[in-house]
């Protein structure tokens, strides 16, 4: 879910950028015919001046906005990359909590083996000492 809102976000960014980068663009447009157009300002020489830093301030927003949008591309791979090792690994987690219930089943069965054989081992240690009683009886007698 929290993926799902980060990849949203990022596309909303991503729609601002190009907007932004579309809008400077035409802005670049409009000077650029304004500056063709042979309109004069009052003095000659401010006007190449101004055309110039705009031109320039134009180009670096433009290649700005360009490299934000190849960021925030980069940005989404990587978020969707992430989303496909998250998936990986919640099947891996489901495989190994598969193992271990199987695991915890295989103890509980070898925990009543154990009790079992603990019972069946003080059966035949009374057996042995009955036998033994027996045995001594049987020598007793037979003196």
């Amino acid at each position: 879910m929290d993926n799902c809102l980060f990849v949203l976000h990022t596309c909303e960014f991503a729609i601002s950028l190009v907007i932004q980068c579309q809008f400077i663009l035409k802005l670049k447009t409009v000077l650029e015919d304004f500056s063709s157009s042979g309109l004069k300002m009052a003095s000659p020489e401010p006007q190449p001046r101004f055309g110039q830093s705009v031109k320039g301030l134009l180009s670096e927003k433009v290649s700005s906005c360009s490299g934000d949008v190849i960021a925030l591309t980069r940005q989404v791979l990587k978020g969707s990359r992430s989303q496909e090792l998250l998936g990986q690994a919640a099947r891996n987690m489901v495989m190994q909590e598969d193992a271990i219930l199987h695991s915890e089943d295989s103890l509980r069965k070898m925990s009543i083996i154990t009790t079992h054989l603990q019972y069946q081992q003080e059966a035949i240690q009374k057996n042995v000492e009955h036998s033994r009683n027996l045995q001594d009886q049987l020598i007793h007698l037979l003196k």
